[in-house]
């Protein structure tokens, strides 16, 4: 039972995780109206993304999926709002 309850913890944590990033869309539209947003936190998010999914597929013996499928959105979004911040 405790497995089976780590399991779904993990891929609701994965899902929270994407909708964090997601909610960077209106940042982005935001930025790209010209209503220029904060830079920094996005450009973290998206180093700190980087990292995790480079964690996730190196680690042994079996990749950590939860980990690269939450962080990946975070890399395109956080660097996104980054770039258009600017």
């Amino acid at each position: 039972m405790e497995s089976k309850f780590m399991q779904v913890l993990g891929w609701v944590a994965t899902v929270t995780a994407m909708a964090m990033y997601f909610s960077y869309i209106p940042q982005i539209s935001h930025n790209l109206n010209g209503d220029k947003g904060d830079w920094l936190q996005p450009l973290v998010a998206g180093i700190n993304c980087s990292l995790w999914v480079t964690y996730g597929f190196m680690k042994k013996p079996k990749r950590d999926w939860p980990i690269v499928v939450a962080n990946s959105p975070g890399i395109f979004f956080g660097l996104f709002a980054f770039a258009t911040a600017i």
